[in-house]
């Protein structure tokens, strides 16, 4: 498994003030899923929309993983919060950035975990495959039109959409659509 020093920060919930890492991260076979501290990630190809460019495979939070800079400008220049160095990679790491020790500020030491969750991210690749496998005609049909297990699932989806909507206005528009579903089953019941 090809191996690379990486900087990961979340950015799901926290623009550019995410918990971030300089670690090893690895690639599967296909180069596509990366691999770093117990999770899978994969890339959003350019939709991500809270400045991430991977999206974690188990929770879809987004991340942003890059090359580590040299001149330690890894954080956005209106971001902020510690880099924990993998303390495994401290050595590669400070090398890299041209120094003896790691600065005092801004930075931390930490151990993370480092299994490689292949059978566990392939399971759940496969599951969201399952899912997706819907007819997608339930989005197109209005509320009477749909069976009872079609509006169960549309208001589970739209539950987490409102939860993860970035804009007031668009939790509105989906609660606005949930409440519609959830009228239209109750009224069948």
């Amino acid at each position: 498994m090809r191996t690379e020093l990486k900087y990961i920060e979340l950015k799901s919930g926290f623009s550019d003030k995410g918990t971030a890492w300089i670690g090893l991260v690895s690639f599967s076979k296909s180069g596509k899923t990366v691999y770093f501290n117990g999770k899978g990630f994969q890339s959003l190809g350019g939709t991500g929309v809270e400045g991430g460019n991977y999206y974690e495979i188990g929770t879809g939070n987004e991340y942003w993983i890059s090359g580590v800079k040299k001149n330690m400008s890894d954080r956005h220049k209106f971001g902020g919060g510690k880099i924990f160095v993998e303390k495994r990679i401290l050595n590669d790491y400070l090398q890299i950035i041209g120094r003896t020790e790691l600065p005092k500020t801004g930075y931390g030491l930490t151990e993370l975990d480092t299994e490689k969750p292949t059978e566990r991210i392939n399971k759940l690749e496969n599951s969201q495959l399952e899912k997706s496998e819907l007819d997608e005609s339930i989005y197109t049909k209005t509320a009477k039109e749909l069976t009872n297990s079609e509006l169960e699932f549309l208001i589970e989806e739209l539950i987490d959409d409102e939860k993860n909507a970035k804009y007031n206005k668009g939790r509105r528009m989906i609660k606005k659509d949930r409440i519609e579903l959830e009228t239209e089953l109750e009224n069948r019941n």
